[in-house]
């Protein structure tokens, strides 16, 4: 773009500008001590050096709305080069956009200077609108404009602890509101994927979409096609570890934009006992973020694609293929066409791999492998993962608590265990689920003519 260009269109962005709001701390309620201590010294510095310098996006948002922020960011006027120098441990990051990750021990403040809206000529965007350059520094004002909603495009002064909003964000906040700033459609064309995080705020704030921003999405859905995989798992990951998974995935369908994220979701949900599987996983993974534990993406995702994972395992093993190359085969199969549109990383599928291969040695305890099996380091994922599939009735729930017990126990209890179970006659080392009844063999009839114990008393 050339400089004429961008001066006339700041010109005009600054003119149309909404005049913001100063919302002080008995009107937006945010406590200044939940506020993270390295974010606030990162705003203090670039103030005493004489830039401007705020909390920004998500953890603003989450603030007001009483929920913990899971990371901080600010926002400042000055470029990443005068940031730099004013921390001990900074690093610039970024080609497209560069921005500052100030590091403080394991917490990290990513810190960006304020971005000017896209631009409007189509330069810099494909044929479907959606924006592949968007690089140019900006004013406040202009980095408010070019964020997705207003509940989004709030600046927060911890020396002040004032908000200053110019898009009514925290009006739409308190009424529980997901709205887009500007022509909805257009800034769906721009960026796709504010369709999947209209969706993701509308769950976790437990808020609705403002009709003018939800229109929209049906007939855009198909647009979410042009986004690159590694951003779509990104979005993917929030969505599904956000506290709200299953309510998300709920809306997701209801609005057409389930399609390409998760493919074989559909066909799960189809398959007898398939839904109730899922939705055990999404249940319990919301529990635990909502209480504050860490949860596992490659668990997660194992528990998403199990149920067609199971299903080719078990049609491999009726065409007379062994157990563990049936399930190989099976979950090649399933990932190779799951991750051709959703780039799940290399190291969670490794994490799924090892999850799923341990349930076949789950069906029968006992033997020389489970001191081996112990010792491997997804043995405890594996063993909660065991307890989903017993929890939907996929698999002997007494055995399944007797796994989790020995993955729980220290080294005494587990020897204890395996003791306790060498004792028992093979059948009652097997789960339930696993034991057939042995048919006996039938005796051949004896052939014609041929003397019968019978025929030798005549």
């Amino acid at each position: 773009m050339s400089t004429l260009k961008r001066i006339v269109r700041k010109i005009l962005t600054l003119g149309k500008a909404n005049k913001p709001r100063i919302i002080s701390r008995q009107e937006h309620g945010i406590d200044r001590r939940l506020v993270s201590r390295h974010a606030i010294k990162v705003c203090e510095v670039l103030q005493q050096a004489g830039y401007e310098a705020y909390v920004v996006g998500g953890a603003v948002r989450d603030l007001i709305s009483g929920l913990e922020p899971k990371d901080f960011d600010v926002a400042t006027n000055a470029t990443p080069e005068q940031v730099r120098p004013l921390f001990r441990r900074a690093l610039i990051i970024g080609r497209r956009f560069k921005l500052v990750h100030v590091v403080f021990g394991r917490e990290i403040i990513e810190t960006s200077t304020f971005r000017a809206p896209a631009a409007q000529e189509g330069e810099n965007t494909d044929e479907h609108g959606r924006i592949l350059r968007d690089n140019v520094f900006g004013t406040k004002e202009e980095d408010a404009a070019r964020r997705d909603f207003t509940l989004n495009a709030l600046f927060y002064d911890p020396l002040t602890e004032n908000v200053i909003d110019y898009h009514d964000g925290v009006a739409d906040l308190k009424s529980k509101v997901v709205r887009i700033i500007g022509d909805a459609a257009t800034r769906y064309r721009e960026d796709p994927v504010r369709m999947l995080r209209a969706v993701r705020f509308s769950a976790k704030l437990n808020a609705t979409i403002d009709p003018a921003t939800r229109a929209p999405i049906s007939e855009l859905a198909h647009l979410i096609g042009n986004v690159p995989s590694s951003r779509l798992f990104d979005e993917m990951l929030k969505l599904l570890t956000c506290g709200h998974a299953l309510d998300c995935l709920k809306q997701l369908r209801d609005e057409g934009l389930h399609q390409g994220l998760l493919p074989l979701l559909d066909v799960v949900l189809e398959q007898p006992g398939g839904a109730r599987f899922v939705q055990i996983a999404l249940e319990r993974t919301d529990a635990r973020v909502r209480s504050g534990k860490t949860i596992s993406p490659s668990f997660l995702f194992a528990a998403l694609l199990w149920q067609q994972v199971e299903t080719r395992w078990h049609r491999l093993r009726a065409l007379g293929e062994h157990s563990i190359p049936a399930l190989s085969q099976a979950a090649d199969s399933v990932l190779e066409e799951q991750t051709s549109k959703l780039a799940i990383q290399k190291r969670y599928i490794s994490d799924m791999r090892e999850i799923w291969f341990m349930q076949p040695r789950f069906e029968r305890r006992g033997g020389k492998g489970m001191g081996r099996m112990l010792e491997q380091p997804r043995f405890r994922a594996a063993c909660d993962f065991l307890q989903l599939r017993a929890a939907s009735g996929e698999f002997d729930s007494v055995q399944a608590q007797w796994w989790m017990d020995l993955a729980n126990g220290d080294d005494i209890t587990r020897g204890e265990m395996i003791e306790a179970l060498a004792s028992l006659p093979d059948a009652e080392q097997a789960p339930a689920s696993s034991r057939k009844r042995r048919r006996r063999p039938r005796r051949k009839p004896a052939a014609t003519g041929a003397t019968t114990p019978q025929s030798t008393d005549a």
